[in-house]
């Protein structure tokens, strides 16, 4: 998402292999539980309920469990399906018309019916407010949106976007009442009126309290009786000690690699149980290809030849992250390991020096690395700090670390100030083209100055094009082999996740997939 994760600390997503749900539970049906209300602690905070602001994990978990969206991404799934669609799709060979039509008998859980103004609503309010903080980002191939009757909705595009149905399945798609919200400014009372599987009861700084909807209409099943997610605002010590104390039943996103590291430790079974599983989270360090010294490339390919991952994972994620080798994560199709192939795994002095002499350097490059934990969590600072030890260890480079609160990092970002500085994403949805269009398309997120004509005017624009994705594997591959060989970033690590689970808690499986949804439905626990 926009940059949108607070802390690479570990949230929940993906592929968890069989062997490691042991003791958490894997049953469904009468074994999996008694429909009990489920606690679950995070550190990350809500920042909104109002969905055309919201784009941060916690804002995305809120709006996923309370709002509909026409698709939705089923357990397990990366493609899409109909949610409060009866059926989606493109009318025509260009991609550039979708159309849904709405099942019957849809409602909020205020009992309005929800039709086709709804929907045009939400996208139109959503896109007119265009909050600096909300996805409007993420939609601007829509022109418009037509609605020929109560049940069709008609989105017309103004170029080919075969991700738009991932686009309108994820968070940004959430349907808002239109009796309920104002067309021209976000709702300010913590309150939300959704369509969802549950609804909003309380909102305030120390929880959020669930019940189940019971006008909702969908695909979910709900195994509980309501979700209260407590909220640890950053204190990850706190929310490690609710979990050991069985206060909340799972805690989800904010526990640290060494507290995880502990716990899995003291597992003898008879306590909570640390459930491991994959992610498409990742960080890059990100160069301005405008800067005097790391615009240079023979500095930046220095730097990949230098950069030793399994150690930054070892000794400072102690194992709670893998090295990453690509722009497109592992476990996403098109992935490729352009880095691997181009720099190696291992650290070779000789090939960064001969980069620098390549450029005409011959003394040491002195640079600093521009590092925020105010966004990234506290092991950011020790991560390029032994990053700039890995460079100065070299003899090459006279390297240091300056650290910076969010506010002022992204301003001086905008502004050039900074030569390489580092950039955490989360995935909006499950696609290649969002771990590549929002970096190397038209008016890119990273403010890095780089511009590759290949890139914008026809890799990216050929991918948009294809809806089938799998026949996008070559021209996302050829994309990422130039980025390797440019360099206007350096991907580090893809981070692995983790949940702590007390026992007698089930569902955790269907909660951790690539979609990056957590289904409070799902979960259920023993009285």
């Amino acid at each position: 998402m926009n940059i949108r994760n607070q802390w690479p600390v570990l949230p929940i997503v993906a592929g968890l292999a069989s062997g490691l749900l042991t003791g958490c539970g894997t049953e469904t049906g009468d074994s999996a539980g008694d429909g009990s209300n489920v606690v679950v602690g995070m550190s990350d905070d809500v920042l909104a309920t109002d969905p055309a602001s919201g784009y941060d994990p916690g804002s995305w978990l809120l709006f996923n469990n309370v709002f509909q969206s026409l698709l939705s991404f089923p357990k397990g799934a990366t493609e899409p399906q109909p949610e409060a669609a009866e059926s989606c799709s493109f009318t025509d060979t260009q991609t550039t018309v979708y159309k849904c039509t709405l099942k019957d008998g849809l409602k909020f859980s205020n009992g309005d019916a929800l039709t086709s103004e709804d929907v045009k609503f939400s996208f139109d309010r959503m896109l007119k407010i265009n909050d600096p903080d909300g996805p409007a980002v993420m939609f601007p191939t829509l022109e418009k949106v037509e609605t020929p009757d109560e049940k069709t909705v008609v989105f017309r595009l103004n170029t080919a976007d075969a991700t738009f149905p991932s686009k309108i399945a994820s968070g940004a798609g959430s349907i808002v009442d239109h009796r309920e919200y104002d067309a021209d400014g976000l709702r300010k009372d913590g309150e939300a009126v959704g369509s969802g599987p549950y609804q909003l009861d309380s909102f305030d700084d120390e929880q959020a309290v669930f019940s189940v909807n019971e006008n909702y209409k969908g695909t979910a099943e709900v195994k509980n009786t309501g979700v209260t997610l407590k909220f640890f605002d950053g204190d990850q010590t706190a929310l490690k000690q609710a979990i050991q104390k069985e206060e909340v039943d799972i805690a989800y996103r904010g526990l640290t690699a060494g507290d995880v590291a502990d716990m899995e430790k003291a597992d003898d079974g008879t306590g909570p149980e640390v459930i491991e599983g994959s992610s498409a989270e990742v960080q890059h360090l990100v160069f301005n290809m405008d800067d005097p010294v790391a615009g240079k490339l023979g500095v930046r390919k220095a730097i990949a030849h230098l950069l030793d991952r399994e150690s930054l994972i070892k000794d400072v994620y102690q194992g709670t992250a893998t090295p990453l080798y690509s722009i497109v994560p592992a476990g996403i199709a098109g992935h490729n390991t352009a880095f691997f192939d181009t720099y190696g795994a291992r650290p070779s002095k000789a090939r960064a020096q001969a980069a620098l002499r390549e450029d005409g350097i011959t003394g040491k490059v002195k640079l600093t690395l521009w590092s925020t934990p105010s966004r990234y969590g506290p092991a950011t600072d020790q991560e390029l700090t032994a990053i700039a030890g890995q460079l100065n260890a070299s003899g090459l480079f006279d390297a240091d670390v300056k650290s910076v609160p969010f506010g002022q990092y992204e301003k001086d970002i905008a502004a050039g100030k900074y030569g390489v500085y580092v950039k955490g994403w989360v995935p909006d949805y499950p696609d290649a083209d969002n771990f590549t269009a929002p970096f190397f398309g038209k008016g890119n997120v990273l403010n890095n100055n780089y511009d590759n004509s290949t890139i914008t005017g026809t890799l990216i624009p050929r991918t948009a094009a294809l809806t089938n994705r799998a026949a996008t594997d070559k021209e996302f591959g050829e994309l990422q082999d130039i980025v390797a060989d440019e360099l206007p970033v350096l991907p580090v690590w893809q981070a692995k996740q983790y949940a702590v689970v007390r026992d007698g808690v089930y569902g955790l499986e269907y909660c951790l997939d690539a979609s990056t949804v957590f289904r409070f439905w799902e979960l259920s626990k023993d009285s």
